[in-house]
C-alpha cells in the first residue's frame, strides 16, 4: 500500500496535536508527509510536525484544503522518490485540483448569491458559495459545469452520507455525457453534512 493512515476527525472536530504526533511516530517512517484536508487543520498540523521533527522525522505539511486535494496529492506520490521531489510534486497537485461542494443550509443567511433559506442547496466553489438552488442534483450540474468551462481532465467525486443514486450514478453518467473527454474517479466518503464534495485538476 501507499502507507497511508487516516486520522479520523468529527465535523467541526480538528484532530489533536497529539493524535496527529502519535500517527506520524506511529506510522514508523522516516519521513512524513501530512495532508489536513482543512485549512482549520493546518496550525495544528504545524505543531504536530515541529513535534515529529524534533524527534528527528522529517515532515512536511502540504497545505491542502479539500479530500480531494488529498487525494490528487496522494495519487502523484512516488515510492522510492527523493522526499523533497516527491513533497514538490504532491503540493503542486493539490494546488492544481480546484474544489467544489454542495450542503444544506441550516440557517437563513445572505450569500454572495443571494438571500438563502432553510433546506436551499449551496453549491461552492474553493468555500465560496457560488450556486444556489433547491434541488441538489440541479445545482452539482450548475457547480460541475462552472468548474469544467474553465477547464479540467479529471473530476474526482466523494460521495456523502446522504448522497443517494441521483448522485452517485447519476452525476457521473452526466459528466460523461456532457464533458466526454474528462476522466471521473468516483469515492463513497461517507461524510456527513455535504452530499457531495468535487475536486477538478
Amino acid at each position: 500500500g501507499l502507507g497511508v493512515t487516516i486520522v479520523p476527525a468529527q465535523p467541526g472536530q480538528l484532530p489533536s496535536t497529539k493524535e496527529l504526533l502519535d500517527a506520524i511516530t506511529a506510522s514508523g517512517a522516516a519521513e512524513v508527509v501530512v495532508l489536513p484536508s482543512d485549512k482549520d487543520t493546518w496550525p495544528v498540523a504545524e505543531v504536530a510536525a515541529e513535534q515529529a521533527r524534533a524527534g528527528a522525522i522529517r515532515v512536511s505539511v502540504i497545505p491542502t484544503r479539500s479530500i480531494v486535494q488529498t487525494l490528487a496529492a496522494i495519487a502523484v506520490h512516488e515510492d522510492g522518490a527523493r522526499f523533497e521531489d516527491d513533497v514538490v510534486a504532491m503540493t503542486r497537485a493539490a494546488g492544481a485540483t480546484r474544489y467544489g461542494a454542495v450542503t444544506i443550509a441550516v440557517r437563513e443567511a445572505l450569500t454572495t448569491v443571494g438571500p438563502c433559506q432553510i433546506g436551499d442547496v449551496l453549491g461552492l466553489v474553493d468555500g465560496d458559495i457560488v450556486v444556489l438552488g433547491k434541488d441538489v442534483v440541479t445545482v452539482i450540474r450548475e457547480l460541475l459545469r462552472g468548474m469544467l468551462v474553465v477547464g479540467g481532465e479529471l473530476v474526482t467525486l466523494v460521495a456523502g452520507l446522504e448522497a443517494g443514486s441521483e448522485i452517485t450514478d447519476g452525476i457521473p453518467e452526466w459528466v460523461q455525457h456532457e464533458f466526454p473527454l474528462v476522466e471521473i474517479s468516483s469515492y463513497d466518503g461517507g461524510q456527513p453534512l455535504w452530499p457531495l464534495i468535487i475536486g477538478v485538476e
